[in-house]
């Protein structure tokens, strides 16, 4: 009991934490996110949001870098913290932007969001390529 209400942790326990979260918030952003838009890019070319007004195409093509490449960074915990943020840039623009902060609608936006940035405050863990590297 003594152990549940203790204010300390184990380093075996937040490196475990810290790779199960990337693994989960990149992995899930990388399949029902990234892989979604890549896939379906000529459909969506034309009709992405554009809230910065560069176009959607270049819209698009930011926010597939990040739910994409950047995932996939992250997944394998290279340049962690930099490949983080355009994942927290990503989304918080779909969550205050694309879904107008309205919880219900941007739940999933906002739950990646909190993710990403944990990860990005946090770091990488000790398993992570960034750690093999001396990073």
């Amino acid at each position: 009991m003594k152990k549940l209400l203790s204010t300390s942790y184990q380093e075996w326990a937040f490196d475990t934490m810290s790779f199960l979260m990337r693994i989960s918030f990149g992995g899930l952003m990388l399949v029902d996110h990234g892989f979604q838009k890549l896939v379906k890019y000529p459909s969506l070319q034309s009709k992405f949001s554009d809230p910065f007004h560069i176009g959607s195409d270049w819209s698009l093509l930011l926010v597939i870098f990040a739910e994409v490449f950047c995932s996939l960074l992250v997944i394998a915990g290279l340049f962690t913290r930099l490949a983080a943020i355009p994942l927290v840039i990503a989304m918080t623009i779909a969550f205050f932007m694309a879904h107008n902060h309205d919880v219900k609608e941007g739940e999933k936006a906002a739950l990646f969001l909190t993710g990403f940035l944990a990860i990005l405050l946090v770091g990488p863990g000790r398993a992570s390529l960034d750690r093999m590297m001396g990073r």
